[in-house]
């Protein structure tokens, strides 16, 4: 399920980034969770009616969708300019950044092994932006803040492991759309797509419904340190994608710093795996 969603989200990161050199990104943002309002209201809609919309925390579910809107539009907007697989490795710090929180925000413990592992990360973030060369621009920040959102999201979703997870994952696209609706028309409101191009944003829509579906299936039958390494397929999905479809293919260093992302996100993952040995059994937890 892991393997099957990241491979939904590297496609459909790719037709964003083609679709971003023609169209606004709020535009492209506001169609993305339209057409998953949409295949979710065709899909669900007829056996769940409102029930789509029944929750017992709605501010939180609407925080979650506003912090992945948040992540999304940051995202895409890297994408426009940066080689696929950069943007994708920098969104990898994300790990690292829900580390940083936990010990900053819930008072977490600070082990000799986190702050190896969160300066590893780090490490492997700068060389994937290389101070200097002409990837360190806004696009880096903007894909280090879709990180920083998608972190906070994470750990908001632990908030709502007992919610629907079909409820779940309709609200996010919800709020996208009410939200881009407000947005999108200052960037550029002229509407100007052919019909190859609405037929990839259908695709989009289909994909990411597709993808985040997969995912909290996932996260709902096993703990997150056990799924997690999988993710990581991801980098390999987005930098074969990127050479083969954008001709871009990371050099030397930018490949060591993915390698370490990877490497020091799945140390984390294994270190709280057997720290969580010595307690109760891990249960299992929507992301």
């Amino acid at each position: 399920m892991i393997a099957g969603a990241v491979a939904c989200f590297s496609v459909s990161d790719a037709i964003i980034k083609a679709l971003a050199a023609r169209h606004p990104v709020p535009l492209l943002v506001w169609a993305r969770w339209g057409f998953q309002v949409l295949a979710m209201l065709i899909w669900l809609g007829p056996s769940m009616g409102t029930a789509m919309v029944r929750t017992t925390q709605l501010r939180m579910q609407i925080i979650r969708g506003v912090l992945l809107i948040g992540s999304s539009l940051c995202f895409m907007s890297a994408l426009r300019y940066m080689p696929l697989a950069g943007a994708t490795a920098l969104n990898y710090t994300t790990p690292t950044i829900v580390i940083v929180l936990g010990i900053v925000f819930l008072h977490e413990r600070l082990t000799g092994a986190r702050i190896a592992f969160v300066i590893a990360g780090l490490i492997g973030m700068l060389m994937v932006v290389q101070p200097g060369a002409d990837l360190f621009k806004g696009a880096s920040l903007l894909a280090l803040a879709s990180a920083f959102f998608y972190a906070i999201y994470q750990i908001t979703t632990r908030m709502l492991a007992g919610e629907d997870p079909r409820v779940t994952l309709f609200y996010p696209a919800l709020v996208g759309v009410a939200l881009m609706t407000l947005v999108w028309p200052w960037f550029g409101s002229a509407i100007d797509f052919s019909w190859l191009d609405l037929a990839l944003l259908a695709t989009i829509g289909v994909l990411g419904t597709i993808g985040h579906f997969l995912f909290i299936l996932a996260f709902q039958r096993a703990p997150a340190s056990a799924l997690t390494p999988f993710t990581y397929i991801h980098l390999v999905f987005a930098t074969l994608i990127g050479w083969l479809v954008f001709g871009n293919l990371p050099d030397g260093l930018t490949f060591a710093g993915m390698a370490l992302i990877a490497g020091s996100g799945l140390m984390l993952t294994w270190h709280e795996r057997r720290r969580a040995l010595l307690a109760p059994a891990e249960p299992t937890a929507v992301d």
